[in-house]
C-alpha cells in the first residue's frame, strides 16, 4: 500500500497524506472528549429538583443538605457527563428507589387519583355552593301575613308558650302605667 502511495503522490506527498490521516484520526478520538464541557450545577439541579431526598421527607434533592443528597447529585452529574438524558436519569432513580423519589406523581395508574381528586373536589364544591345559593334565592322568608310569623318573618311565640309574668314584674308594670297616666 505504501508503494502505491509513493508511485502515485511521490515520497513527500505520501508522507504528508499519512500525517494528515493520522491527525484526522486523533481529532476524531480526542474531539468528543474535548467537546464535552464539565456538567454545571444548574444542569444537575434541573434534574435534582424533580427528585425528592431519600432521607428527608418532602425535600427536593436540589436544596437538601444531607450527604445522601450530595451523593445523588454526584450520581446525576456522572450520568449527565456520560450523555444520559434527564428522563433516563429520573428513570434510573425510579427503578432503583421507587416512584416515591419523584417530585411529581406520574399521570398513570393509581397516581392519576392524585391529579384528578382535587379537580373533582372543586367541581363538587362548586355544585354544592351553587345549589346552596339557589336555595337561598328560592327560600325567601314568608311575610307577616303567614300565621305563626311576626313582622320580621320569624316564628312568633304564641301566648300559650309565654311564661306568666312574675308577681314582682306585674306590680312594677302597674305602677309604671299609673305614673304615665298621671304624669
Amino acid at each position: 500500500m505504501y508503494a502505491d502511495l509513493v508511485n502515485r503522490f511521490g515520497t513527500a506527498g505520501s508522507i504528508l497524506l499519512i500525517i494528515a490521516a493520522s491527525v484526522a484520526a486523533m481529532l476524531l478520538i480526542v474531539a468528543p472528549a474535548a467537546a464535552q464541557a464539565p456538567v454545571s450545577d444548574n444542569e444537575v439541579n434541573a434534574v435534582a429538583r424533580d427528585l425528592y431526598c431519600p432521607v428527608c421527607e418532602n425535600t427536593p434533592l436540589d436544596v437538601c443538605p444531607t450527604q445522601a443528597c450530595q451523593d445523588w447529585r454526584d450520581e446525576i452529574r456522572t450520568q449527565l457527563s456520560q450523555g444520559r438524558s434527564e428522563q433516563e436519569i429520573r428513570q434510573y432513580f425510579v427503578d432503583r428507589y421507587g416512584a416515591r423519589v419523584l417530585a411529581q406523581p406520574r399521570f398513570e395508574g393509581f397516581d392519576l387519583i392524585v391529579w384528578l381528586l382535587p379537580i373533582l373536589a372543586v367541581v363538587i364544591g362548586a355544585i354544592v355552593f351553587w345549589r346552596y345559593l339557589g336555595s337561598l334565592r328560592d327560600g325567601v322568608p314568608p311575610g307577616p301575613e303567614e300565621p305563626g310569623r311576626d313582622d320580621t318573618g320569624m316564628i312568633a311565640q304564641s301566648s300559650a308558650q309565654k311564661p306568666p309574668p312574675a308577681a314582682d314584674e306585674d306590680d312594677y308594670v302597674s305602677r309604671v302605667e299609673k305614673e304615665v297616666r298621671e304624669g
